[in-house]
């Protein structure tokens, strides 16, 4: 059966039914046709609509924290050259007042070996933020544990800035 009598075929029956239920018939076809659109067209969309506002506060809030991470960089690159001594000599002072008696510093060569034993938590993050910031040691080994207390125990491994 080819195209032409397909249609031919479709024409006749349709030519057969009653007005009554050609409109019946046109009917339930527009009814398909709506419900298609809906599902495949405006459904997705009005979806994407919907979560535009959290998606838009989340890319914003984003947004904000890589500006103040490029601030900050920006802020770290214009400070002046440090030389080791006194990146040494800063990590010292900051690990007695931040980490505690229960530290150690153990210098080798640009490494900078840091053992700690209870320390908490927002000790450790401040501290090595003001590491990072102070002295401009940069981690580049952790292996610490948390112990019963929810405090800190291990060593860290710092790089001192370049001679």
């Amino acid at each position: 059966m080819n195209l032409t009598d397909a249609r031919h075929g479709l024409r006749t029956g349709w030519l057969r039914l009653a007005p009554r239920e050609r409109r019946l018939a046109l009917a339930a076809a527009t009814l398909v046709m709506l419900a298609l659109l809906w599902w495949l067209l405006l459904r997705p969309a009005l979806g994407t609509l919907r979560s535009a506002d959290v998606q838009h506060r989340t890319l914003d809030a984003q947004l904000q924290q890589m500006l103040a991470w490029r601030e900050q960089a920006l802020r770290l690159q214009a400070q002046p050259r440090q030389n080791r001594d006194d990146a040494v000599r800063l990590l010292e002072g900051s690990i007695r007042g931040g980490l505690g008696a229960g530290a150690r510093m153990t210098i080798t060569g640009d490494r900078v070996t840091v053992a700690m034993a209870a320390v908490p938590p927002d000790a450790l993050a401040q501290w090595l933020t003001q590491a990072r910031i102070n002295a401009r040691a940069v981690p580049g080994e952790a292996r610490l544990q948390r112990n019963a207390a929810g405090q800190w125990d291990g060593t860290l491994v710092l790089n001192l800035p370049p001679r």
